[in-house]
């Protein structure tokens, strides 16, 4: 059993090793999408595949991006899969997916009120294999926010996080109108 978990993880590590240098490569190809439908899409997804598991939802409806939306749905996908990771362990689980202004731009946000993080660790959030929970709380190989940072930064956008441990996490990205490949 332990050969065969072990196994598990290195496919895993390895496949998230790949998409990582593809997206790396990968060209930006900008069109406007509702983004709030994506989310609702990929959180349907997520609970469609753990039924039992229910958490409650606030979604911003309508809100419009012009980004890639191939690369969008990875960054997406990444950080409410680890909303939805990171609340399991909370009574009253939420995420919430919205816009604000933050230092004078506007930013997306993904918010849930999960395990959260120490804030003197959060240089290492997005460098690869960096973890700040144990394997044996929450499972990941460590590449997902890297990945997520190349996209946001192939887009010539940035990203942020706020966190207090055991408070949840909130996930701040834009998306500049230039596009960096």
């Amino acid at each position: 059993n332990r050969i065969q978990n072990a196994s598990l993880r290195m496919g895993a590590l390895i496949d998230d090793m790949l998409m990582l240098s593809r997206i790396s490569r990968a060209e930006v190809k900008r069109e406007s999408f509702d983004i709030s439908q994506m989310v609702n899409s990929l959180l349907d997804q997520m609970h469609a595949d753990e039924p039992e598991y229910q958490v409650t939802r606030q979604i911003e409806s309508g809100l419009m991006s012009h980004a890639d939306p191939g690369l969008v749905k990875i960054v997406l996908n990444n950080l409410l899969g680890n909303a939805w990771k990171f609340t399991h362990k909370t009574t009253h689980p939420e995420i919430h997916f919205g816009q604000t202004q933050l230092d004078g731009r506007t930013v997306f946000f993904v918010k849930d009120n999960g395990a959260g993080f120490d804030m003197a660790y959060a240089k290492k959030l997005f460098a690869p294999f960096q973890r700040l929970h144990s394997p044996s709380d929450f499972e990941g190989t460590g590449i997902g926010l890297a990945t997520v940072q190349r996209v946001i930064n192939k887009h010539g956008g940035e990203i942020s996080a706020t966190a207090q441990p055991n408070k949840g996490a909130t996930f701040y990205f834009s998306f500049s109108s230039v596009t960096n490949n």
